[in-house]
């Protein structure tokens, strides 16, 4: 019988994966440098950015990611790498031959990943030797010290470790990003790395990756701007030695499941980290015409700036939901839509048919006093739904971002 255990905060790497997190100098104190690295060739696939201006390594990993296997990610936090011209394309591929050389690699096999301030050099000198340090304490410890490596203006380390049992066989598969500003749908400014030692095909892998994370990570947003950045790469080794997982198998459903929830919860954990954020959002529609008709509508209105200020503000304003799903590209009916505001201290429905209802604008605030809120748009017009996840918009946002590179 097949189970699935989630562990949230737990950073457990798969059979066959070490891991290190370094401090190198390229930011003021804290680590710097993460390496990832399987003793084995892995399958690949990865997301990037939709942003036409990408940094030097995501144009490297777009070519790499092609042929669909991987051995090593090496990353860097304090400097994006982008905008820096051909000298940036050449750093980034150093970066991989320096990996290559240390662990004995094909250069190929070896993807490249950075996250910081854009338009500034890489100090490769610190790059390089960073990367040699990195290289000297990969450990099968190594995940949490790898996570603290990849982040900027996080607040917190975000990882999650899932353990399923399939045919008698345990999976592993272990996930951890970074991203809190800069996040917006059709990724974020995020790096997601998840690591499996699962056996599955390359297309099986694929298909799964892509999908969950169209529903998961491409499903947040926190100030709707894109980076030039983002990316999200997924390994699977084989260490576990299962039969291997093939699309349209009861298998592959048990391993998109976990897959689906280890990227849910990254993504949750990435809005939750938002910068300046003081409250969580969670919109859901329900009875849409169409399953884009509800992502799109979901979408628009965790990314509009007017709704993230007024569940800031503790404020009813129920007529800024129902904008954003007016220009979302959504197709509805306005006069049949319902609205709803839900916290730990009630529910309440705030909108009825496209127009005022009254309501307890007493209760409404108390629910809106909460730090986890959800909004529920009920279309009334078929049978799909969507979720997505966002943030409020706070003071300490402009405070954080209007200083960044100081």
């Amino acid at each position: 019988m097949e189970k699935l255990e989630i562990l949230e905060g737990s950073i457990e790497l798969p059979k066959g994966f070490l891991a290190s997190g370094i401090f190198a100098g390229i930011k003021k104190r804290k680590k710097d440098v993460a390496l990832i690295y399987s003793e084995k060739e892995a399958n690949a696939s990865a997301v990037f950015t939709t942003n036409k201006v990408k940094a030097a390594p995501v144009i490297l990993d777009m070519e790499r990611i092609k042929k669909g296997v991987a051995q090593a990610i090496v990353v860097n936090s304090g400097n994006a790498n982008a905008c820096t011209g051909e000298k940036g394309l050449e750093d980034a591929i150093n970066m991989a031959k320096k990996v290559s050389q240390l662990l004995k690699i094909d250069e190929k096999n070896v993807l490249v990943c950075s996250t910081g301030v854009i338009g500034v050099p890489l100090p490769m000198e610190k790059v390089l030797k960073g990367i040699e340090v990195a290289a000297e304490t990969l450990s099968t410890e190594g995940g949490y010290q790898a996570a603290e490596a990849i982040m900027t203006t996080d607040t917190f380390l975000k990882g999650v470790t899932a353990k399923l049992v399939i045919e008698g066989k345990t999976v592993t598969m272990t996930g951890f990003a970074k991203g809190s500003g800069m996040i917006h749908p059709n990724m974020a400014t995020m790096l997601s790395f998840i690591l499996t030692d699962a056996s599955i095909t390359k297309t099986a892998l694929d298909k799964a990756f892509k999908e969950t994370v169209e529903k998961t990570y491409n499903m947040i947003s926190v100030d709707g701007d894109m980076s030039t950045n983002d990316t999200a790469i997924i390994l699977a080794n084989g260490e576990a030695q299962n039969k291997t997982i093939e699309e349209g198998t009861h298998e592959f459903d048990i391993f998109y499941r976990a897959l689906e929830h280890v990227n849910k919860t990254l993504a949750k954990l990435i809005v939750k980290d938002g910068e300046g954020a003081t409250k969580f959002m969670e919109v859901n529609i329900v009875n849409a015409k169409s399953e884009k008709d509800a992502r799109l509508a979901a979408k628009s209105i965790v990314n509009s700036n007017l709704v993230k200020t007024a569940i800031f503000g503790e404020d009813a304003n129920w007529g800024r939901i129902l904008a954003a799903v007016g220009y979302s590209g959504a197709d509805f009916d306005v006069n049949r839509v319902d609205i709803y505001l839900k916290s730990l201290k009630g529910e309440i429905k705030v909108c009825e048919n496209g127009g005022y209802i009254f309501f307890d604008e007493a209760l409404a605030k108390e629910i809106l006093k909460e730090k986890e809120i959800t909004v529920t748009v009920d279309m009334k017009a078929g049978e799909y739904s969507g979720t997505a996840w966002g943030c409020d918009l706070s003071y300490d946002y402009v405070k954080i971002n209007g200083s960044y590179r100081t």
